[in-house]
């Protein structure tokens, strides 16, 4: 019989269903996107197997966790697994492709389906999407969207998606904001591998002859890192500044951050880390109106003393092109004065001077 050759993370499309054998515990941390989660031991089966072999042995271990195995993929195919017909055609992995993803290929074999192994497992998978970033990154045609704080730059990403532009939304996979008062109420930002996963799955879909559009953003978004190579290239690219009036910025900022006067006294919190730069007294007064759910006067002083005054400053440090910028007027931030900014955007497509061709 033939030898199949070794599946690698990126022959994973070719099959109709990937299923992560590990526990859901490290399933949670990262995962193959579109993974569905069976395992084949669970978290407090992992802690009594690992126990029993650094107690009493391999054997033991493999006893006892071969039963646990038995009965999960006994489950599973009772369950998760009783309507698949017989030409389903699944991948499966595990941490390292060992034994957890090889138990449920040989059954899933043995009932009649073509069940294949991911060789090296999550482990390869982790490294194939860093070698994607460290590859793709460097090749992209980015527009990077600048503005003060408030210029709804996240808004018209979105828009411009809507619109059939590219977009990489790096706050949305972060779950995050990006400043000092981004973090999400009830929301928790994903692990460092779990976001540059899903940026990953983002450039593997990215038409390189087209251009892709990002938010300008420093180089970590509240706890975590951006790949060091989309740094590189963002810091490279062409820039496009959304500029907006204070008074348009404010009216945005009040909408789209009213849930912080929910939590008054952690907005109050959050303001500490500015004394340093501000000074105890302004903050103090900051303080005043977040615990009082004041926000438009601690918004006003806050884009004006704060963000706005290290604007141009860090765009200019960030940004190799931001001396060529081009600037997008939007005079209203409303959800129809931002689809007019999107649409501004795309037509700097079509107005871009094409580049002479080189001579023969």
């Amino acid at each position: 019989m033939t030898r199949r050759p070794p599946v690698r993370p990126a022959d994973r499309h070719a099959f109709d269903t990937i299923i992560d054998a590990r526990s859901p515990s490290e399933f949670a941390l990262d995962h193959i996107p579109g993974a569905i989660n069976c395992p084949v031991l669970d978290d407090e089966e992992r802690r009594i197997v690992g126990t029993l072999y650094n107690q009493t042995g391999a054997f033991e271990a493999r006893r006892v966790g071969g039963a646990m195995v038995a009965a999960n993929l006994a489950r599973h195919l009772h369950e998760r697994f009783a309507d698949q017909p017989a030409n389903w055609k699944p991948l499966v992995y595990c941490w390292r492709g060992g034994l957890r993803s090889g138990s449920m290929v040989t059954w899933m074999r043995l009932v009649g389906w073509d069940a294949q192994q991911l060789a090296g497992g999550y482990k390869a998978f982790r490294h194939h999407v860093v070698d994607l970033i460290d590859t793709l990154a460097p090749r992209l045609d980015l527009r990077v969207l600048c503005g003060a704080t408030g210029s709804a730059k996240t808004r018209i990403l979105h828009a411009l998606a809507e619109r059939g532009a590219q977009v990489l939304d790096l706050e949305c996979h972060a779950c995050h904001k990006g400043s000092l008062l981004g973090a999400l109420p009830g929301v928790e930002q994903p692990g460092q591998k779990r976001f540059e996963t899903l940026v990953g799955q983002v450039l593997e879909s990215v038409d390189p002859s087209r251009p892709l559009y990002v938010e300008g953003e420093s180089a970590r978004i509240g706890r975590l890192s951006l790949p060091l190579p989309l740094v590189a290239r963002m810091r490279a690219a062409p820039c496009i500044e959304i500029q907006a009036p204070a008074a348009a910025r404010l009216d945005f900022l009040l909408r789209d951050y009213a849930y912080l006067g929910d939590d008054r006294e952690a907005l109050a919190d959050k303001l500490d880390y500015l004394k340093a730069q501000q000074g105890g007294e302004t903050v103090q007064r900051w303080q005043a109106w977040a615990r009082a759910g004041n926000l438009p006067p601690l918004f006003t002083e806050l884009m004006a003393q704060h963000y706005d005054a290290h604007y141009e400053r860090s765009q200019a440090r960030h940004f190799s092109a931001w001396p060529q910028r081009t600037a997008v007027a939007a005079a209203e931030l409303t959800p129809a004065g931002i689809a007019a900014a999107a649409q501004a955007v795309l037509a700097l497509e079509t107005a871009r001077p094409v580049p002479a061709p080189a001579d023969s």
